[in-house]
């Protein structure tokens, strides 16, 4: 995959940094990537919480943001689809420079970007955690009511943030990442271990697929259910903590 060129300098795409920490002497890297209409702050708690837990002090956490969201590349040339989310986040990965094994932790449409990205460099991450993953079939993608439920996600966006659905960095992520007719199948297909977690009572995500999708690839992927909604809450970081543990410990 040839790099992308941007601005006057015709630097490749990359994503901004915003964290970037370990405790120790590294044995793992965490990349966290959010989700629409956010930022890397989502994950503030999250880390808060991780960095202060004494069996991950080897472990470096790094947040980025993606394009057009927070202090990353903004510009109306830019598509914001995969192509350029992926080759940002994976010019911002070789950036890192790091000689431990990658897992990757996906919130929201972060984990659509963190699975498409396994899938196009399958060897790069160990494993994928996907927080709150939004599991649409092509069958509710076709589906009237699920078009008025995005609808009604947008305005519910609009009423925090009104420009930033006016934006082409949030539209574009709506039909060509989040609407995306392939999202289903790259994730039943999937090669790198996953583990999904989600909120019972989240209702953005179509949380009544992700039962089937992890039937359909029960090698690669798993599911863990947790009280709560759609939000890195403190049910769903907290079980990264075993998952991490294991990584480290092979």
């Amino acid at each position: 995959m040839d790099n992308l060129k941007y601005g006057v300098l015709g630097r490749p795409l990359e994503l901004k940094k915003t964290y970037d920490f370990c405790a120790g002497e590294p044995e793992l890297t965490v990349v966290m990537i959010h989700g629409i209409a956010s930022d890397s702050s989502t994950f503030n708690k999250a880390l808060a919480y991780l960095t202060g837990t004494r069996s991950l002090k080897n472990v470096r956490f790094v947040t980025f943001d993606l394009l057009g969201s927070g202090e990353s590349y903004k510009s109306d040339n830019l598509d914001y689809g995969y192509t350029e989310q992926i080759e940002a986040l994976h010019n911002s990965i070789e950036k890192l420079k790091s000689t431990t094994p990658l897992v990757l932790v996906g919130h929201s449409m972060g984990t659509l970007i963190v699975t498409r990205y396994a899938s196009t460099y399958k060897t790069a991450a160990k494993q994928l955690i996907l927080l709150s993953p939004p599991v649409y079939t092509e069958a509710d993608l076709d589906n009237p009511a699920f078009n008025m439920a995005m609808r009604a996600f947008q305005e519910a966006v609009s009423v925090r943030d009104r420009e930033v659905v006016k934006s082409k960095a949030f539209i574009n992520s709506i039909n060509k990442i989040v609407k995306n007719r392939k999202n289903y199948k790259r994730l039943k297909e999937l090669t790198t271990p996953a583990i999904l977690i989600y909120g019972i009572e989240d209702q953005i995500i179509a949380p009544y697929n992700i039962p089937k999708v992890v039937r359909e690839n029960p090698k690669y992927l798993t599911v863990i259910r947790t009280p709560g909604r759609h939000g890195v809450s403190r049910e769903k970081y907290s079980k990264m903590v075993n998952m991490l543990e294991e990584v480290l410990n092979g």
